[in-house]
This record gives structure tokens, sequence and C-alpha cells, in this order.
């Protein structure tokens, strides 16, 4: 674990580093290895890190089980802690008009460069990493997957692979979707992952679907198919974090693993 503070965002967080096995030996003494960020990283390895849910991804048990059975090669994974009560408004691009109306302005604008110029280079200077958008991935839930969807788009030229669970779409009164249309960035790989009891109100569920699928069509309208970009759509998933956990082997397998390599 690291203890970060930043200059952007004018807080301190842990960083926390799941390394893969075998990465001390002498005989790896050379080796490299891609890196998978995780946002709400006191959710993803340890359910008694989590201050809200008590609940977790499960990313070092899935990660260690899909090398181990060499579905998806060795990699680092790295869990962001999110900034407690500052969360939404570090995470968020634009406005939550339905979810808190009456928030400031966030400055989740700002999160692609404290990726980018603060985490990325504690990571790289300590670690060894492929660096690059080939080798380097960004992942997150809810407002975690808004804040790595934004990521994504904003910083091509470091983020190649997106893991993006159940984002909230609605935010900017859909800005996030229009980002995607026209889509100039071109991530390496993309799965979002989403639930059809997201909400207790099954309209809402609806037009939360709708967005996803909205997003959808933009990829492919940008020449992504069923090789670079998957949605998957879960009608009996809730919001929760036994849901991403259960969905991870499989998205881990799509952006990571060879083609046609079925989930394990």
């Amino acid at each position: 674990m690291h203890a970060l503070k930043s200059a952007i965002f004018g807080n301190e967080r842990t960083i926390r580093v799941l390394l893969p096995a075998g990465y001390a030996d002498a005989a790896n003494k050379d080796r490299r290895y891609p890196v998978l960020y995780l946002l709400d990283g006191q959710n993803v390895f340890d359910a008694c890190l989590s201050d809200v849910s008590h609940h977790e991804w499960g990313a070092d048990e899935t990660v260690r089980r899909l090398v181990a059975d060499q579905t998806i090669p060795p990699m680092i994974v790295v869990g962001v802690d999110h900034a407690g009560m500052q969360r939404a408004h570090e995470y968020l691009p634009y406005k939550d008009f339905v979810g808190n109306p009456d928030m400031d302005e966030p400055a989740g604008k700002r999160f692609p460069d404290f990726m980018a110029r603060e985490v990325l280079p504690l990571v790289d200077g300590r670690y060894r990493t492929l660096q690059g958008p080939m080798h380097t991935g960004i992942g997150g839930s809810s407002y975690g997957g808004v804040a790595s969807l934004y990521a994504l788009l904003a910083k091509p030229n470091v983020f190649g692979y997106g893991l993006i669970e159940s984002p909230v779409l609605w935010i900017g009164l859909g800005q996030l979707v229009r980002d995607t249309s026209p889509l100039v960035a071109m991530p390496q790989r993309v799965f979002i992952g989403f639930g059809g009891k997201e909400s207790s109100n099954a309209a809402v569920n609806k037009k939360m679907v709708d967005l996803v699928r909205q997003v959808e069509a933009n990829f492919h309208a940008a020449g992504y198919d069923a090789s670079n970009f998957r949605v998957v759509v879960d009608a009996a998933a809730e919001h929760t974090e036994a849901a991403w956990e259960q969905r991870l082997p499989g998205a881990l397998t799509f952006l990571y693993g060879s083609p046609g390599t079925p989930a394990k």
C-alpha cells in the first residue's frame, strides 16, 4: 500500500497494489507487466475495507485464478481508493441532476489528470510496469464507472482498456453518452456491464439500459465490433458488488484473454 498526496485534489488516499505471483522471483527480475487500475479501491480486494456496502469485487481471487488457468496474462492490479465524502465531487465530470440535483459543480474533469499525473507515476516509479495504452486499463463501478469511462475518452494516450460497471449515464443530462458520439478516442477494448434491476423502479431501469445501448450504438458506429467492445446486460442483476464480482471473470477474459477464450 502507498499513501498518495494529491496536489490536484488537495487530499490523501491509499493506493493498493496486487502483484502477480512470482513477481519477486529472480527469474522474473526483468519482466514487466500490464496494469489495471480499479477505482473505489476500498471495495476491490477486501470487504472489511468497504465503508459503505461492506462487500468487495473479489478482484484478487478472480485475477489469480484466471492467471493460474492461463486465461489472462499475469498483471498488476491497482486499487485506487476514493476520497470518502468527496467521492462524487472527484468522480463526476458533470453534475448528477437526477440523483443529486443540489450538488455543487463537480471536479471530475480533473480526474483523468489525477490518474495520469499522480497515480500512474507513483506505480510506474515503484513497479515493473508495461506502459502506454496497449498495456494500461482502468475500471470502476457506478460513479467510478463514470470516472473510468470519462478517463478512457479523455486520455486515449494513457488508457487503452476500459472495465465499466453500472455507469450512471444520466449525469449531465446524458452528456457522457453524447461524449461517445462521435467517438474521438479509440481504446483497444471496452467492457460495459449493467443490471436490469439497478434501481427499484422498472421505468428508471429501462431508461438506464437504453442509455447503455446508446453508448453501444455509438461505439459500433465508430467501427467497434464483438472483438473489441462488449455490453453485458444481466436482467436479474442489481447495483451491487456481488453483481460486479460475478461479471468480473467474463470482463477480464474479454479484455485481456485471447480472442475466443471462454470465461472461467
